[in-house]
């Protein structure tokens, strides 16, 4: 599941020894599987709340969760959830965020409007990948305490982004808008400039504050590398290395979100690979 639908992440995954990349895979894919609730056809809230059910009882260690959702496809990844659970201390509270985010989602489904402001789109990146960092952390382990997990959010959000500029367009198909109302206002884009795919001076603004406002949490969340212990620093440096390059590809295309989609191909990841290494070997471990 996580090499099917997020070549990126999978990327930086393989990069963690054996049973932590299980853990690391079989997070991945109990988030997916509540993504793709809000995302396809047949989803909705009764869906996301047995989804929540089981998930909770999976982190809890309870098999009966798997009844939950009456889903025979779903307990494969339960199971796997309930394993990864009893190796790693996975925070409960951070799966719930996402569930909260995920519900954000069916609500702007059911409203057909974009969020009013730049916070309310902070508040969704950070509950729907934010807080994603939460649950890898203990899987690397890491010293600093509540510092570093600041750290893994900012970067989580700064990948969600990343996904958000990259998807306008395609998001635009199912009838959401992530661009904030109070931005595009500011900058002059309305929804019937996103409805007809015009790449215009104004948007292009935008869409530059927001991968500036993309790479800031980069480089905020980039502070937090080198508290991760093991080759968990590495996983997740390339991981946000080859996140950070949809940017570069984005800016490349000149913002057209619309009829291109940025991308970076899997020899450019390897390319990005000795940077990433050197990355780590320059931060040392702080004592």
């Amino acid at each position: 599941m996580t090499r099917h639908h997020s070549k990126t992440f999978y990327f930086g995954s393989r990069f963690f020894p054996a049973v932590q990349r299980e853990a690391v895979w079989a997070v991945y894919a109990a988030c997916r599987q509540g993504d793709d609730i809000v995302d396809e056809p047949g989803g909705g809230e009764t869906a996301l709340e047995a989804w929540w059910l089981s998930t909770s009882a999976a982190l809890r260690g309870d098999q009966a969760g798997d009844l939950a959702r009456g889903d025979d496809a779903a307990q494969p990844v339960t199971t796997a959830l309930r394993w990864a659970a009893s190796c790693y201390p996975l925070p409960e509270e951070a799966f719930h965020e996402l569930y909260l985010g995920l519900q954000m989602d069916l609500r702007m489904d059911a409203g057909g409007t974009p969020y009013r402001t730049f916070g309310e789109l902070e508040l969704y990146c950070r509950r729907v990948a934010g807080v994603i960092g939460f649950m890898i952390a203990p899987i690397s382990g890491y010293s600093g305490g509540e510092q570093t997990l600041d750290y893994a959010l900012k970067l989580g959000q700064a990948m969600q982004l990343t996904n958000i500029l990259r998807d306008v367009g395609e998001d635009l198909e199912r009838g959401r808008i992530y661009l904030p109302d109070n931005l595009m206002a500011q900058y002059g884009v309305s929804r019937a400039t996103l409805e007809a795919g015009q790449v215009t001076p104004p948007y292009r603004a935008l869409m530059r504050f927001l991968t500036q406002q993309a790479r800031d949490w980069y480089r905020e969340g980039r502070a937090g590398l080198p508290y991760l212990h093991g080759s968990g620093r590495l996983a997740v440096t390339a991981a946000a290395r080859a996140y950070e390059g949809i940017l570069d590809a984005l800016e490349a295309n000149d913002y057209d979100n619309f009829s291109r989609r940025a991308h970076v191909s899997g020899p450019r990841k390897l390319l990005m690979l000795p940077g990433a290494w050197w990355e780590v070997r320059s931060s040392p471990s702080p004592v």
